[in-house]
């Protein structure tokens, strides 16, 4: 016989706090009422991607939150968290026979929108789902902060630092796109004992700065292109290019916080820059953590507010105070209840056992199309779910 498995209810209602801090994190920054078609490319918003309508073999599409609630509810969507300079793409020509009931006035197709295979529910280069029911190497996926894939820990090339919450990844890919990366990382990117610069090896550098100023400094140029000079900001990048400092370039590099600040955005790598598609590198609040910390912010700014009390406004009188006198119950009774679970440390059951036990259906939190939250509780009493008396 199999042991019984068993969960502290205070270590339920910790997980299920957790759990709606990261979908507060994800979700309070987007809108989840109302189609972001309006408001054009939007600088950062959650998406998802809809295999129901869009199946793999077709176009690649993604719709913003408030579609995937009110125009694809019920259908299988893929999650892809976040993504920058999107346009929803819900019900313009992508979607054959289905009109997005919020904002049914859509171009055929949104041209600046980039694309991956995220948008058909694989990912990293091994091109695998997530979660993936063929793999069973526990692994954390990272997601690129250039082409924004995500990718399994073990396939980055690299070791995967410490506190990586607080630090932004470029993979291999992507660094060697874009060549002049690989300077920066040499003196901004985050160094793991197994990686060393040539200057560390004891490998010949390039002359430096000073060195080259002291072989020229009987030179004496034509005053025009010292005042040229002086007039323009000196360029970031070509001093640490001439530094000589390199590092081996393979695998993803990690940067850590404030890392972007230290780019030099002088008109030259401004213009290599947006040659490039990236000059959000140059933005510190195009990062996740930023928006994050945004979605956070306009929770606090709700707390408070009991969406109840919105319901109530269609009631009339009597409806109210019936509706309000039988919720405070419920939460009376509810509280009351689980405190003295909490109080005592007893554990859930799963197996149905009586005796007054907490019984936790599907592991007690339901997740459901992402950061969905719901919580099925089965008491002696009957059954609340999401907060319901049924």
């Amino acid at each position: 016989m199999c042991e019984e498995q068993t969960v502290s209810l205070v270590d339920v209602l910790e997980e299920d706090e957790e759990l709606e801090e990261e979908a507060s994190a994800v979700l309070a920054g987007s809108d989840s009422d109302h189609c972001s078609y309006p408001q054009g490319y939007v600088k950062r918003q959650a998406l998802y991607a809809c295999s129901t309508c869009t199946p793999p073999g077709g176009e690649a599409a993604g719709v913003c939150l408030a579609c995937s609630y009110k125009c694809h509810e019920g259908h299988d969507l893929f999650e892809l968290y976040t993504k920058r300079n999107f346009r929803c793409d819900c019900g313009n020509r992508k979607f054959s026979g289905l009109q997005c009931k919020l904002h049914p006035d859509k171009d055929d197709v949104n041209n600046l929108n980039k694309y991956s295979h995220n948008f058909f529910g694989v990912y990293c280069t091994c091109l695998r789902p997530y979660p993936d029911p063929d793999d069973e190497v526990e692994d954390e996926m990272i997601q690129c902060v250039v082409c924004e894939d995500w990718l399994h820990g073990r396939h980055l090339g690299c070791v995967v630092p410490d506190c990586v919450e607080t630090q932004e990844m470029i993979c291999e890919s992507c660094m060697n796109k874009h060549q002049f990366l690989w300077t920066y990382a040499a003196h901004l990117g985050v160094h793991h004992p197994a990686q060393q610069t040539k200057e560390e090896k004891g490998e010949p550098s390039e002359p430096s700065r000073s060195t080259k100023e002291e072989k020229g400094k009987d030179i004496v140029e034509p005053s025009c292109k010292r005042s040229r000079e002086e007039a323009e900001p000196s360029c970031r990048l070509k001093e640490l290019q001439e530094a000589g400092q390199k590092r081996d370039q393979s695998g993803a590099v990690f940067w850590p916080s404030g890392w972007r600040s230290k780019l030099c955005s002088c008109s030259s790598c401004q213009v290599r820059l947006s040659e490039a598609g990236v000059s959000f590198l140059l933005d510190e609040s195009d990062t996740v953590l930023a928006y994050e910390n945004k979605g956070k912010n306009n929770e606090q700014t709700q707390q408070g507010h009991d969406p109840l009390m919105s319901a109530l406004d269609n009631l009339n009188r009597v409806q109210q105070l019936e509706i309000i006198h039988g919720y405070n119950d419920m939460k009376t009774e509810l509280k009351d209840f689980l405190q003295t679970f909490a109080a005592e440390g007893k554990v859930g059951s799963n197996n149905g056992s009586g005796g007054g036990a907490l019984h936790l259906r599907s592991g007690s939190l339901v997740v459901s199309q992402g950061f969905r939250l719901g919580l099925t509780l089965t008491t002696d009493c009957g059954s609340l779910v999401a907060g319901r008396d049924l």
